[in-house]
């Protein structure tokens, strides 16, 4: 026997032994007359004839890509694609449900209900000081126990009255306006 066997050339080249089997009915390996292996021949043959991505594979170098690559960065990035589009799918079966609003919704929501409340809060010692100034009135009148002589009435102006309460509520708005909300 001149050359290699089968079994001995797949040692040889790293290759399986099926791999070299089909090799040889492709013609990408030199075999002598008594059917063993030319090695140095069939070494130059296949490196010519195979492609070298296809080679790295067969040998279990990659999975498909030329160049040097790291399979564990690859498995690490495919799975944070993985975990990514998971995340996003979820974010949108809750959007839809109704569970999640846009931020900017949000904030103008938010805004629109201050600004109702405050406009709310300084138009009320306008509503309220005639109501409050007769309630006081009678109420001293009560408690003094003296009736009422059209001589001596007990009379509280509503309109001190209003700028005692607009004053005091522009206090609490004002303090109520440092209050940021914070959505994220």
């Amino acid at each position: 026997m001149e050359g290699m066997s089968e079994r001995d050339y797949s040692a040889h080249s790293g290759l399986s032994r099926g791999a070299i089997q089909k090799a040889r009915k492709t013609g990408r390996l030199v075999v002598y007359g008594d059917g063993s292996i030319n090695a140095a021949a069939s070494d130059v043959r296949r490196a010519d004839m195979t492609d070298p991505d296809q080679q790295r594979r067969s040998t279990g170098g990659d999975s498909g890509f030329s160049g040097p690559v790291d399979s564990s960065s690859y498995l690490k990035a495919r799975t944070a694609l993985t975990v990514y589009q998971a995340q996003e799918r979820q974010l949108a079966i809750q959007k839809k449900k109704g569970a999640l609003v846009e931020r900017a919704r949000a904030e103008a929501l938010v805004f629109r209900l201050a600004r109702q409340e405050r406009d709310v809060w300084v138009t009320w010692p306008a509503r309220v000081a005639a109501l409050i100034a007769a309630e006081v009135a009678a109420e001293v009148e009560k408690q003094s126990g003296q009736p009422v002589r059209p001589e001596r009435p007990v009379i509280i102006e509503a309109a001190i009255l209003q700028r005692v309460l607009e004053t005091h509520v522009r206090a609490q708005l004002d303090a109520l306006a440092d209050l940021r909300v914070s959505l994220g």
